[in-house]
């Protein structure tokens, strides 16, 4: 049976978070605030936990807390342990790579301390090029558990010291605000992590949740409104609904405006949708109970679960850049038929089991001799998937071995940083212009080595850019390089400022940004603006043929272009599109051919604008 305070509009809210999340996954340039669906769940849940709480405190003057945490327990740990079974298992036959941590990620998730151990450990939320992990979005599930943990206890101690409702109220959005203020003090483009995953930076939306639960419970909300005061509530909601679906179009996850004021008003615009969804009086929650929002509500949680894993075991096999709507279409499926499978065999079962039966029931299942051939099929592939991922579990944690790539990109950083330091002191080496080699090998002429020799250029980007400094600086002595491997478009701008204070900011600037995602058009804006109208400016099309971003990418790097007189497109993206020679196995990084060929198009690029 439901509960009373069920309402099933909810499921509707549930839908457009969970969906939202996903399409941001699969097509980022999409839908770049997709991640905003995070902040729903959140205020879902913090309305309604609190909402039984006070409920509780006003009927028995207290909190059931030993019912309280077995319940959350019940709902949230089955379907996680299995996720992590299978995932584990997975690993452990075709992604062996992905072992390393599989104990801490395992272990912290069982203890759901996870998102603290992704500030020190884990990558960024928005990195999905660099070897990216199952289990990142599971950060969630440990914020909220925390959060029931906690939450009982601080709100019971508010009922005891304040009393007044009124005051309590105030107290928790004060909480609110403090939470989202100490995001913006604590953010930092460099390392956007402590804030996106700690629990007391993203605490605002639950205790928003929170405070819509005491300041509008349910049951003491009147269905009999006027006509005038109803169309007022839906007129409302339909204006926050829609707010908020324009959020998930238009607020990059890496905008210092997100992290400063834009994430907490998205969640007050969530809170204000959740309040006209939840009033009686209203055709909210009419208008978003359908039979698909109940289904893909219902299931919300295991497709919220799921979903990354089937996303990164499929990416690791199928180049979804040629054709990224379709690919993703496919994921979609596979996510939900996951999803019901384990609805049905997962999450129904468990939810009505009697575990004070459980001590029967492992007895029986250990018991073969009840069971014929019909059982084993189903308890032999749940013996052998936890038996590999027992195996996985045992294997020692060790990082993966370097590829060839990462070890050249190693020694070319190394190389280039001493380079770089010779730059700084005003020596460079010579070039040694009617080597046979080097013409050769770079396809130049002794006239455009000369040239590329007396070129004065700094060169800002990623891994792309670390791989082939070598080569560029073999044949451009003054070239000033400053790559890293990950780096996002987001934290570009103060790089750029940092070589300025330095004096390192020449007149002619390479950029190589885009392998590691798309950036929206306020960064790109940003980073044009720190180098400055006096300067030209050269941007590398990235060749990215796994990732949907790859063209979303070089369209805007063109669209710069037009844009901006001082900035040219250097397409690499064309020039190497079916030279599969010129790659290592990601398909992304050069292997030494392709390296030569990148820098030769570089510098014919900036020799034909000179």
């Amino acid at each position: 049976m439901r509960s009373k305070q069920y309402v099933t509009g909810i499921d509707g809210v549930r839908t457009l978070a969970v969906l939202g999340v996903i399409i941001y996954h699969l097509l980022p340039t999409t839908l770049p605030g997709g991640y905003l669906g995070v902040p729903l769940f959140l205020l879902i849940s913090g309305y309604f936990v609190t909402l039984q709480l006070v409920r509780q405190m006003d009927q028995t003057g207290g909190i059931q807390l030993t019912k309280f945490y077995l319940k959350r327990l019940r709902r949230l740990y089955p379907v996680l342990i299995v996720m992590l079974t299978v995932t584990t298992a997975y690993i452990t036959l075709f992604a062996r790579d992905l072992l390393h941590n599989i104990k801490s990620t395992i272990a912290t998730n069982l203890l759901w301390v996870y998102n603290w151990w992704e500030i020190g450990h884990g990558q960024s939320y928005f990195d999905r090029f660099n070897g990216e992990s199952p289990f990142t979005h599971l950060w969630t599930l440990g914020v909220e558990a925390q959060f029931y943990f906690l939450w009982p206890l601080i709100l019971f101690m508010l009922f005891l010291i304040l009393r007044k409702r009124s005051k309590i109220k105030w107290t928790v959005f004060i909480l609110a605000v403090a939470s989202a203020v100490e995001m913006a003090l604590l953010f930092d483009p460099q390392n956007i992590n402590r804030v996106y995953y700690g629990t007391d930076t993203r605490a605002f939306s639950l205790l928003l949740g929170s405070w819509l639960a005491l300041c509008w419970p349910i049951d003491r909300l009147n269905a009999s409104l006027t006509a005038h005061a109803a169309r007022i509530l839906n007129g409302v909601g339909i204006g926050a609904l829609l707010i908020t679906l324009l959020g998930f179009f238009t607020l990059p996850g890496q905008s210092s405006w997100t992290y400063r004021g834009g994430m907490f008003f998205y969640s007050l615009i969530g809170m204000i949708l959740i309040a006209t969804v939840v009033h009686p009086g209203s055709h909210m929650n009419r208008w978003l109970t359908n039979p698909f929002f109940t289904w893909i509500g219902q299931r919300s949680y295991g497709i919220y679960v799921y979903q990354l894993p089937v996303m990164v075991f499929y990416e690791r096999v199928v180049e979804i850049g040629r054709h990224p709507v379709i690919n993703a279409l496919v994921e979609c499926l596979l996510i939900l038929a996951i999803s019901e499978f384990s609805y049905r065999l997962v999450e129904q079962p468990l939810a009505h089991y009697q575990w004070r039966y459980l001590p029967a029931s492992i007895r029986h299942w250990i018991d073969f001799k009840m069971h014929d051939w019909h059982q084993w099929l189903k308890v032999g592939p749940v013996v052998i998937i936890c038996f590999i991922a027992l195996c996985g579990l045992m294997l020692p944690s060790k990082p993966a071995k370097k590829s060839a790539v990462q070890t050249r990109i190693e020694k070319s950083r190394q190389a280039t940083a001493a380079k770089n330091k010779q730059i700084a002191k005003g020596k460079t080496a010579k070039v040694n212009v009617n080597s046979k080699s080097l013409q050769k090998k770079y396809g130049l002429t002794s006239n455009q080595l000369k040239a590329a020799s007396e070129l004065k250029v700094t060169a800002i980007g990623d891994s792309v850019m670390a791989d082939a400094s070598q080569d560029i600086q073999e044949i451009m002595p003054h070239a000033y390089v400053d790559a890293e491997v990950g780096r996002q478009g987001s934290a570009t701008p103060a790089v750029i400022k940092d070589l300025k204070a330095k004096g390192q900011l020449q007149k002619n600037v390479i950029l190589n940004l885009g392998t590691n995602g798309a950036m929206d058009s306020q960064t790109i804006n940003d980073i044009l603006t720190a180098i400055g109208k006096d300067h030209q400016v050269y941007w590398i099309t990235p060749h990215v043929p796994t990732r949907d971003w790859e063209q979303t990418v070089c369209d805007q790097i063109k669209q710069a272009a037009k844009q901006n007189a001082n900035v040219h497109v250097i397409d690499w993206n064309q020039a190497a599109n079916g030279h599969a020679e010129w790659f290592a196995q990601d398909k992304v990084h050069m292997n030494e051919q392709g390296n030569a060929y990148f820098t030769r198009l570089i510098v014919k690029t900036i020799l034909k604008n000179k």
